[in-house]
């Protein structure tokens, strides 16, 4: 895969509310009603990430859980991070 220009990561985060650079990563934390709705939450992103065939690293603290996207073997970010986190946004 390739990696994404400077330029082409600021447009594709205009378009990824929610979404933030943290270094060769985008992040993203999701405030649910409990634990529970959490893990529900999680395993919804992991139908997702599997069908993609590229997988968060996820974080779960109780009722919020924080996902961050990278294309490790690329070595940042590339289309494939964007269009999980398009996917992911979606989710009620």
């Amino acid at each position: 895969m390739t990696l994404l220009t400077e330029e082409e990561i600021s447009a594709a985060l205009g378009r990824a509310p929610g979404w933030e650079r943290t270094g060769n990563a985008i992040a993203r934390t999701v405030t649910l009603g409990d634990f529970a709705d959490a893990m529900l939450y999680v395993g919804a992103v992991a139908h997702l990430a599997q069908a993609a065939n590229h997988h968060p690293d996820i974080a779960i603290a109780w009722n919020k859980v924080t996902l961050a996207l990278s294309t490790h073997s690329a070595g940042g970010l590339t289309g494939a991070d964007f269009s999980l986190a398009s996917q992911i946004s979606a989710l009620p």
